[in-house]
């Protein structure tokens, strides 16, 4: 049972500013693994990967999530068709990559957040906490 404060507020997809779903596009396994332990110690409910655009997309229409980790550059394709669809869905997002502030991006996503690998993980938590006030 949910115990609420009189007058509380609860925001659908965020609890204790944290999202509740994250989806992590990465394709290194390894990698995906690590964002998903730590992202799973912070308290956030469910985290859900892909290791390519097509499979981002099936998830996003299964369920969109409450916020995405993108990593940029995935074997053969780049991940900004996945980014173009968490923005029309108004879904908070950050760009993962290797290349830090050298990471080309479409100027549609110039100024949207990154992570840079690798991350450590007050970086990470505070871009987790960051989504919400993008929502």
């Amino acid at each position: 049972m949910l115990n609420l404060s009189p007058g509380a507020v609860m925001e659908p997809g965020f609890v204790n500013g944290v999202p509740n779903d994250v989806l992590i596009v990465e394709d290194d396994p390894i990698i995906a693994l690590d964002f998903e332990d730590t992202i799973l110690g912070f308290g956030v409910k469910t985290v859900r990967s892909a290791a390519s655009v097509a499979r981002a997309l099936d998830l996003i229409e299964q369920r969109p999530p409450d916020f995405a980790l993108l990593d940029v550059g995935l074997i053969r394709e780049k991940s900004f068709a996945v980014a173009e669809r968490l923005e029309a869905l108004k879904i908070p997002f950050a760009f993962v990559t290797g290349y830090g502030a050298d990471a080309r991006l479409p100027g549609a996503f110039a100024n949207k957040p990154r992570l840079p690998k690798p991350y450590s993980t007050d970086a990470l938590q505070a871009l987790l906490r960051q989504g919400k006030a993008g929502r």
